[in-house]
């Protein structure tokens, strides 16, 4: 029985003008960069979940200066 889908072996790939890429070689490359880009967008959502992590302490108030208030007595006397 004869396969079902009968190419040649000069179909398969992109063909150029000077050479042809094979398909085994752009699913490498697609494969690859799809990769880079899950493992990009990972580090972005943790480095964004970091920056906002700092601006929130920075609101917090732990780092305010201690403010010098007048006592209770003192404001009565006035």
């Amino acid at each position: 029985m004869p396969p079902i889908t009968s190419k040649s072996s000069s179909d398969t790939g992109l063909d150029l003008l000077l050479f042809t890429i094979p398909q085994y070689a752009l699913l490498q490359v697609g494969t690859a960069s799809i990769l880079l880009l899950l493992l990009a967008s990972k580090t972005t959502v943790e480095t964004l979940y970091a920056i906002g992590e700092a601006s929130e302490e920075l609101f917090r108030g732990d780092r305010l200066p201690i403010l010098n208030f007048p006592d209770q007595s003192e404001t009565n006397k006035s």
